[in-house]
């Protein structure tokens, strides 16, 4: 079966916008892989640089990313999204032109998108992968609007995969369950993670895992590593800078990486009690996945973020706090307090997936 399946060729790209769509992605490349598809993977910078680090053996190719900027501040962030719209829509309609040339250069018979709204194709089977049916908006007229395009774009693919639990328990909450669904089907895959749980005993007491586009991971970067060189605990650092070969420099009770490989990275995070990161929802994802201890710490302004950093606390699965204004002692203390709940079984299922996959590629 797996020689068969060695001349079925699936392009498989994420969003560039911050390393968790890539990350994400890696549970399904390795199913992929070992149910003997050839992959073919595209993207750009730190994204490109991870799946490469990731699968040398693989081939990448070069396909520009959104590059969408961020703000410094919080409430200048709708108004510079805004303003890059033009751009972001030029870049659809451009990587839809580059599909259609490398499904003929490449014989590509079914592409997985994560994010990535121009990759789709009249002719072979598209998939696109987001947990966020529901764009979150403070407005709700404005968010049914965005709403109503977003479906739009959604139905051009042949299926919507979300990385969330089916239920009415589950991490997204109303963005992977909106009240009314596109119109292409919707399938639920469970939360996808590179990682699995393990019995290490912790090693550090916090771990920082660091994500998310600029300026906004800097930003972050500098208020943490200020507060905790006055904090005399063991820290593992993880800056999400793949490729970056500087490091800052810091107390001997911190450990610093720019990157961690998938291996590494596990065993760093299983060896804190705590994760204090990003609630970016790969982020998310891999920390139930382990059931960790974690502090969330959402990008400012990004309105997904902050309903996820709202939602799981509700839920018991995690203590949050706001990075502006963030005084890291006083939050440490709150969160050694916070009543935490273990979340559910809520893991990808290989089998099933690479099931829908086969049905979908023989239509």
């Amino acid at each position: 079966m797996n020689n068969v399946r060695q001349n079925i060729k699936i392009l498989v790209a994420p969003l560039d916008w911050g390393l968790g769509h890539a990350t994400r992605c890696i549970p399904l490349i390795k199913s992929l892989i070992a149910a003997g598809y050839e992959v073919i993977l595209a993207g750009e910078g730190k994204q490109a640089a991870l799946l490469s680090a990731e699968f040398p053996q693989l081939t990448l190719l070069p396909l520009r990313g959104y590059r969408v900027t961020y703000s410094r501040q919080a409430w200048q962030l709708p108004f510079t999204l805004l303003r890059q719209l033009p751009a972001i829509w030029r870049s659809i309609r451009a990587e839809n032109r580059w599909l259609r040339e490398q499904v003929q250069q490449h014989n590509i018979q079914l592409v997985i998108s994560d994010n990535r709204y121009g990759l789709y194709h009249p002719d072979i089977p598209c998939a696109i992968l987001t947990h966020q049916l529901t764009i979150a908006v403070p407005v709700r007229s404005i968010q049914n609007l965005l709403q109503q395009f977003h479906y739009r774009l959604l139905n051009r693919f042949s299926v919507v995969w979300v990385p969330d639990l089916a239920g009415p328990i589950n991490a997204a909450g109303l963005l992977s369950h909106p009240e009314k669904r596109p119109k292409v089907p919707v399938q639920y895959i469970g939360w996808l993670s590179r990682f699995h749980a393990t019995g290490n005993l912790p090693t550090y007491k916090y771990c920082v895992l660091l994500s998310g586009p600029e300026p906004q991971r800097t930003l972050l970067e500098e208020k943490l590593l200020s507060s905790f060189n006055r904090i005399h605990e063991k820290v593992v650092f993880i800056r999400g800078l793949p490729g970056e070969e500087h490091l800052p420099i810091t107390g001997k009770h911190i450990v610093c990486y720019n990157h961690l490989k998938e291996a590494d990275l596990q065993t760093a995070l299983q060896e804190a009690e705590w994760v204090i990161s990003r609630s970016g929802y790969t982020t998310v994802m891999e920390l139930l996945s382990l059931k960790k201890k974690s502090i969330l710490l959402p990008t400012p302004g990004q309105t997904e973020q902050v309903y996820l950093a709202k939602r799981l606390p509700a839920l018991g699965w995690a203590f949050s706090a706001d990075q502006e204004n963030l005084q890291l002692e006083e939050v440490l203390k709150a969160a050694e307090n916070f009543s935490f709940q273990t979340p559910p079984p809520g893991s990808f299922e290989s089998d099933k997936w690479l099931l829908e996959l086969k049905r979908m590629l023989s239509h």
